[in-house]
Order: structure tokens, then C-alpha cells, then sequence
């Protein structure tokens, strides 16, 4: 259950940075230039730009859903060039998100993964899920938000946050 939580926040946060994407394209029109020049904006030079932080972003949580739960992930190529095509990618991962339901993770703590780079080792999915997809997405998402602040875009932290379920 604990990871079909994590997973609806993450479908919540992918949400949230589609919206701030609202407000980038409301400020590249106030201050007439192309929205799209920001695809390739970064928060320092040595850093990935927008386009790869929502990339990765979007992977993370598909991926995490994925292994987690022993499901296969769609592909995406990573050939988005503009923001409505990276918004587009977003929305088809939310879509794929919205598949899952909790049942879908259980059994999570028996199911290993095994990536390439990780040289023969594994960890069960509950452990990859909490220790390295959760962190990753949060990552970047809050440098995804930061390259679009930086940049002058008009996002506070209840963009980022988004509804909480209070009652």
C-alpha cells in the first residue's frame, strides 16, 4: 500500500509541473519571447537542461510503477523539442500511472531489480523504490520547478505541493 501512495504523489507532483507549465507559457507571452526557448534553459552549466529534467522525471515514475510491480513500462524516446510536447509526455505517463492499483505492489518486498550500471547487484523493489526512484523523482521534479524559477517563471511552493488532502 505504502508504494501505491508514493506512486499517486508522484502522478499528483508530474500534475503539478504540468501547471507550472502554465505559467512559464502566461510569462514567455508577457515578456514576448517563445516559450520553447526553455526547453534548453539549466541551473548551471555543467547540469542537464529542462528537456532531460522531465525526461528523467517522467521515466522515474513510470519505471518505479513498472518494477515495482512487475509490469512492463512504456518507451518513450526522449525526442520532445518543444514544452507542449514534454507536457504531452507527461500526461502520458500520468495516464499510465492511472492504471495501477494497490494490489498491483504486492509481493513488492520478494521482487528484485537488477539495472545495468548497478554491476550485478540488486536490491528488492520496495528498497530501489524507496532509496533510489523516490529520491530521483523528487530530484527532478524540485530541479525542474527551479530551472523554471530561475528563469522568472511565477511558481511558489503550492505550485510545487499542490492540494494536500486535508479535511
Amino acid at each position: 500500500m505504502a508504494i501505491y501512495k508514493f506512486v499517486l504523489e508522484m502522478k499528483k507532483v508530474l500534475g503539478n509541473i504540468d501547471r507550472c507549465f502554465d505559467k512559464a507559457a502566461a510569462h514567455a507571452t508577457a515578456k514576448k519571447f517563445d516559450v520553447d526557448t526553455l526547453i534548453h534553459a539549466r541551473l548551471a552549466p555543467d547540469m542537464l537542461p529542462l528537456s532531460n529534467q522531465v525526461w528523467i522525471l517522467c521515466d522515474t515514475a513510470k519505471f518505479a510503477a513498472a518494477r515495482t510491480s512487475g509490469k512492463d513500462a512504456p518507451s518513450h524516446p526522449d525526442t520532445e523539442k518543444t514544452i507542449a510536447e514534454l507536457r504531452q509526455r507527461i500526461a502520458t505517463v500520468i495516464a499510465y500511472l492511472d492504471g495501477f492499483k494497490a494490489s498491483d505492489f504486492e509481493g513488492s518486498d520478494d521482487r528484485r531489480i537488477s539495472l545495468p550500471r548497478w554491476e550485478g547487484k540488486s536490491m528488492s523493489s520496495t528498497d530501489y523504490f524507496i532509496e533510489h526512484a523516490v529520491p530521483n523523482f523528487f530530484f527532478h521534479a524540485t530541479t525542474t520547478y527551479n530551472i523554471l524559477r530561475h528563469n522568472g517563471v511565477e511558481v511558489g511552493k503550492r505550485d510545487y505541493l499542490g492540494q494536500m488532502s486535508m479535511s
